[in-house]
């Protein structure tokens, strides 16, 4: 049980780290706006990461995500890729990231893998090689290093610890791992978007190996990137026969700030620029959503505006809401119990969205 700084009231599902409750976060966001950025800046600094982006430097602009970051003399930029050498940017190219990356048999527990090709056959012949699921095909799944968030709960917080000598790959090696059997390639993290530009590039090279052949290319990202880039983004998978999956944390603005660390008005405008391209192609989708159920704080009501959000671009966007399992500063909450998730699939659908899942679905777990 924790008691919330602001209100004093107990609950198993108030995280200890974040020490404030969801009633607060929502109705008195100011009171306790301080105490959460204290708690970001605690934990980024325990990585060597800044704080917050780095503003009021001249000469080292990134302009790739949605923190803009001006990157101090020697210092880092907020995703702890790029910093500032001699007054210029260094670290990731379009030739070479900061990735591991590996083969996984397909169908795969992608989050979009109950609506996509891959794990469907949607989309046969032209974007799949079979009619239902491709067994005996793969995917190559390319993690990148770095984000552009700080998400409380990160399902992959190794990549932090990663950054400290993160391994360098060059894309003639990536390319490498495109072969015969590589029917479609995912981008995940992390998160892509503070490497967008290798991802873009590599992208075109791979399909261009794969020419005449089925090759498609997803991104699964938090949406921070540059409008410009997401563009890019969009047109590679819907010409390739891949989607873009859009992790939603979040409705309100006090609450993705809450758990983690940044706005998230880049994310659902950019949300809004691509769901401009699902009637260009809707089998398969080229975009989908997800949601993951934080007990305590992802609630029917939040997942309720989010639904209505997508909802209100195409109701037929597949959205998928993913158990949750506690991790990084998190642990102390639950899993998402069965009842949490069944009452969240609901909302969904009673927002105006027709096609919904859930996801992780061996996570769940007893009632809170």
């Amino acid at each position: 049980m924790t008691k919330c700084i602001n209100c004093a009231k107990e609950s198993r599902l108030i995280s200890q780290t974040l020490g404030v409750c969801l009633d607060c976060i929502r109705k008195d966001y100011g009171k306790a706006s301080e105490h959460i950025q204290k708690t970001h800046s605690a934990i980024r600094k325990t990585f060597g990461l800044p704080d917050k982006p780095p503003k009021g430097w001249s000469g080292a602009s990134c302009e790739i995500c949605v923190n803009k970051c001006n990157i101090p003399p020697g210092g880092k930029g907020y995703c702890g890729i790029r910093e500032n050498e001699r007054g210029k940017i260094s670290g990731p190219t379009e030739d070479m990231a900061y990735i591991t990356y590996y083969h996984d048999q397909l169908p795969t527990n992608c989050v979009a893998g109950w609506a996509c090709p891959g794990g469907t056959g949607s989309g046969y012949p032209e974007f799949c090689h079979k009619k239902s699921a491709e067994i005996g095909y793969k995917n190559l799944a390319v993690f990148y290093l770095g984000c552009s968030l700080n998400c409380l709960f990160c399902q992959n917080f190794h990549f932090r610890e990663e950054l400290q000598n993160p391994p360098a790959v060059s894309s003639d090696t990536l390319l490498k791992a495109v072969d015969e059997l590589t029917s479609c390639i995912c981008y995940f993290g992390g998160d892509p978007s503070p490497q967008l530009p290798h991802s873009i590039a590599f992208s075109r090279r791979a399909l261009d190996l794969k020419k005449g052949d089925i090759l498609r290319i997803c991104w699964e990202t938090n949406g921070t990137m540059d409008p410009k880039l997401l563009s890019e983004v969009m047109d590679i998978a819907l010409t390739s026969g891949g989607c873009v999956k859009f992790d939603l944390k979040a409705y309100s603005k006090d609450l993705n700030i809450a758990l983690c660390g940044i706005t998230n008005k880049r994310t659902l405008d950019n949300f809004s620029l691509a769901s401009k391209y699902v009637m260009k192609r809707k089998v398969p989708p080229v975009l989908t959503a997800s949601t993951l159920l934080v007990p305590g704080y992802i609630d029917r009501e939040e997942v309720y505006n989010i639904s209505r959000f997508i909802a209100g671009h195409d109701p037929d966007i597949p959205y998928s809401l993913l158990g949750f399992g506690p991790d990084f500063f998190m642990r102390d909450l639950p899993f998402t119990s069965k009842r949490h998730a069944d009452e969240c699939a609901a909302a969904a659908r009673e927002a105006g969205l027709t096609n919904v899942n859930i996801g992780n679905y061996n996570l769940l777990g007893i009632e809170y």
